[in-house]
């Protein structure tokens, strides 16, 4: 299988999905600093699809009032276990655990917080649904699940407008051959849904609202609590 997961990028991986998504930057400080809100002693807080550990290392140093709480990354691609490792290896607490494995089956319990960036998109459909139960039933009331989606708009007039204006922004930073290449690997892993689909999972799952806080092009970003 191809790697979907563009890890070994010259530029890096955390670089190249900044330059990759317009603002990203401000989604994943967003995100670091809603955890506040959320994290607690004596609780896990999870990454799904942790890729290099980023987040997860930044949320340890934002929320140090709960000295406890316990962060754990999953990840299954193998093009990320030296980040993985690296990551591990620098922040060398007990609080940070880099688990390589699929997030179908995962474990998860005793959570206040579940983030995840950019993951549902390249699971099969089929499994989505499951994944998003498991999300909500280990997160303890009042826990969050954050995450962000690419989506497809439900107008094709839309689409076609935000997808080449997403190209153009892409082609600030790479050329239109290393765009294509990339189109040409995804095509078959990355299947987003549209976002009344993603309401109509986590309905289902069983989260009552759902709240957008970070939009860009067709990317969103969103929070629902338990």
């Amino acid at each position: 299988m191809a790697d979907f997961t563009f890890a070994h990028r010259d530029e890096g991986f955390d670089n190249h999905i900044d330059q990759s998504i317009r603002h990203y930057s401000t989604l994943h400080d967003d995100i670091v600093k809603m955890s506040r809100y959320f994290v607690e002693d004596d609780t896990n807080i999870y990454d799904l699809g942790c890729s290099t550990g980023k987040t997860l290392g930044a949320m340890i140093k934002q929320n140090t009032f709960a000295p406890h709480a316990h962060y754990i990354g999953i990840e299954h691609a193998e093009g990320f276990k030296e980040a993985m490792d690296l990551r591990m290896r620098e922040h060398e607490v007990d609080d940070l655990e880099l688990r390589f494995e699929d997030v179908r089956d995962a474990d998860m319990q005793n959570a206040s917080l579940v983030t995840s960036i950019f993951t549902l998109q390249f699971m099969p459909r089929k499994d989505r649904q499951e994944t998003l139960n498991k999300v909500y039933d280990a997160l303890n009331p009042g826990g969050a699940f954050i995450f962000g989606e690419k989506t497809y708009s439900c107008s094709s007039t839309v689409q076609d407008m935000l997808t080449f204006m997403y190209y153009d922004f892409k082609r600030e930073n790479f050329d239109a051959k290393d765009i294509m290449d990339k189109e040409q690997t995804l095509r078959n892993m990355l299947k987003p849904n549209t976002w009344s689909e993603l309401n109509e999972m986590l309905d289902t799952a069983g989260f009552e609202s759902v709240q957008t806080f970070w939009q860009n092009h067709l990317f969103v970003g969103a929070i629902a609590i338990k």
